[in-house]
C-alpha cells in the first residue's frame, strides 16, 4: 500500500511532542503540507526541527474558538486548501484519579474543553473549506479510556474521548455529503509524554508487567503505531470508511 499526500494540506493539532510530532512527521514524509499547533511555543519549535521543511508551527490553544479559527485561516492563506485535520490536542492536563466528590468545575471543564470540545472547534473551522472542495478527512485521537474506562481513574478523561467518539459518529453522518469522512483512532497505553511517563512510574515494575501481559503483541505501542492508522483515515483507501473508530492497542485483551 503506497500513501501518498503530496499536494494535500494537513492540520495537526497537539504536535508539541508524542502522537502529534509522530503524525505531523509521517505526513510530511509522505510529501504533505503540514501546519502544526501547541500550546507550548517551546515544544512546538522542537517539532519543527525534528520534522523539518515541510511543517509550520503555531501556538494556537483549541480550546479557544477565535485561536483555532486564527490558525485555520493561516492554513488557508498558505495553500488555499485544507484537505486534512488530526485532532489530536488532548490529554489529563497534570491530573490524576481522584474520589468524584473531590473534583472541581476547573478540573472537569479543563480536560472536557481540550479532549472534546477542542476537536469540535477544529471541525468546525475546517468544514467550510472541505465542503467547498468537497473533499475532506478528519481523523480524532481519542483513547481507550474512551471505550472503557481509564486506567488514568480521571472521570473527566474517560467521559470526554467517549464523547469525542459519539462527536466523530455524530459529524461523520452530518459531513458526509460533502465527501468528507470522519474517524476516529482509540490509542492503548503509549509512553509518549510526560504524563504517560508519570503514569507508567507509578505503576512500578510490577503494574508494568501486568499491563504489558494483557496486550496481545506483549508490547507497549508507539507513537508510529498510531500514526501509521491516521495516514490510513486520512489515505483515499479509506475513501469509503467513516464514523469508525478502530482500537489501535495491540490487541488489549482486558
Amino acid at each position: 500500500m503506497n500513501i501518498d499526500f503530496k499536494g494535500r494540506t494537513v492540520l495537526v493539532t497537539g504536535a508539541g511532542h508524542g502522537f502529534g510530532r509522530a503524525i505531523a512527521g509521517a505526513f510530511v514524509t509522505r510529501g504533505a503540507r503540514v501546519y502544526a499547533c501547541d500550546i507550548n511555543a517551546d515544544a512546538l519549535a522542537e517539532t519543527a526541527d525534528v520534522v523539518g521543511e515541510g511543517c509550520e508551527v503555531s501556538v494556537a490553544d483549541v480550546t479557544n474558538r477565535d485561536s483555532v479559527h486564527a490558525w485555520v485561516r493561516r492554513a488557508l492563506e498558505g495553500t488555499g486548501r485544507i484537505d486534512v485535520l488530526v485532532n489530536n490536542a488532548g490529554g489529563v492536563m497534570g491530573q490524576v484519579g481522584r474520589p468524584l466528590e473531590e473534583i472541581s468545575p476547573l478540573d472537569w471543564h479543563s480536560i472536557v474543553a481540550v479532549n472534546m470540545s477542542g476537536a469540535f472547534w477544529c471541525s468546525q473551522a475546517v468544514a467550510p473549506a472541505m465542503k467547498a472542495a468537497r473533499y475532506g478527512r478528519i481523523v480524532n485521537i481519542s483513547s481507550g479510556a474512551g471505550l472503557g474506562v481509564s486506567l488514568t481513574g480521571i472521570q473527566a478523561y474517560a467521559s470526554a474521548k467517549a464523547g469525542q467518539i459519539g462527536l466523530t459518529r455524530q459529524l461523520a453522518h452530518e459531513l458526509g455529503r460533502w465527501g468528507i469522512t470522519v474517524n476516529n483512532v482509540a490509542p492503548g497505553f503509549v509512553r509518549s509524554n510526560p504524563s504517560t511517563e508519570r503514569q507508567w512510574d507509578s505503576y512500578g515494575p510490577e503494574g508494568q508487567r501486568e499491563l504489558v501481559e494483557r496486550i496481545a503483541l506483549k508490547r507497549l505501542g508507539t507513537p508510529a503505531d498510531i500514526a501509521h492508522a491516521v495516514l490510513f483515515f486520512a489515505s483515499d483507501f479509506a475513501g469509503w470508511i467513516t464514523g469508525q473508530v478502530i482500537a489501535v492497542d495491540g490487541g488489549k485483551t482486558r
